[in-house]
């Protein structure tokens, strides 16, 4: 078990789950970030750069306010939908939800998770990828998905464990709670290493 505090930056509440499942005891604290990338970088590096913001965010936050950061264990991830070499984020309202959905439809794509983890002077980062085959979707079944879930605040528009995952999904290649947000296994062998250093 991972003795040392852990600070999940993320309101995702996937990843809390994963957490929760796993049987990491943390706390979440988040602050407002900018989630914008240059268009030039690697696929596998942006979820990344995103999640470092995070992380750095809430550390400043913790600092600026006078809170405990030493020897405390700060956990940040971002996640994105690749499909061939377009970035596919989170859809900001029902037809782009739609759209998306029609993109991944048939296809397969890639889900690319980054996690970045802090502990004093310490950064783990690494990405994790999962290739993700969606069976052909028809209309109905979109519209109906996007309406009854409304998948607003996830990458493509979709949920793998969600009604859409269960009747959509053809195959999958890799870990799939990477695509639920968080690739749990190896983020706790990743705190299990840094809880061993604080002792």
């Amino acid at each position: 078990m991972i003795k040392t505090p852990v600070i999940l930056a993320s309101q995702s509440p996937r990843r809390k789950t994963l957490l929760e499942w796993a049987e990491v005891a943390f706390k979440v604290v988040v602050a407002s970030t900018d989630e914008s990338f240059d268009n030039n970088m690697e696929a596998e590096n942006i979820p990344i750069h995103i999640a470092r913001t995070k992380a750095f965010a809430v550390k400043n936050k913790l600092i600026a306010s006078q809170e405990q950061v030493e020897n405390i264990i700060l956990l940040a991830a971002d996640t994105v939908v690749v499909l061939e070499k377009e970035i596919i984020n989170k859809p900001s309202n029902k037809a782009e939800a739609i759209s998306m959905l029609q993109k991944l439809s048939g296809k397969a794509h890639r889900v690319i998770t980054g996690v970045v983890i802090l502990l004093n002077e310490k950064e783990v980062a690494f990405s994790e990828t999962t290739h993700v085959q969606f069976h052909p979707l028809t209309m109905q079944q979109i519209e109906y998905y996007v309406d009854h879930y409304q998948p607003y605040d996830k990458a493509g528009a979709y949920a793998i464990q969600e009604w859409i995952g269960v009747i959509g999904i053809a195959a999958i290649t890799g870990d799939f709670y990477n695509v639920m947000g968080l690739p749990v296994s190896r983020v706790v062998r990743e705190l299990t290493t840094l809880d061993e250093l604080v002792g």
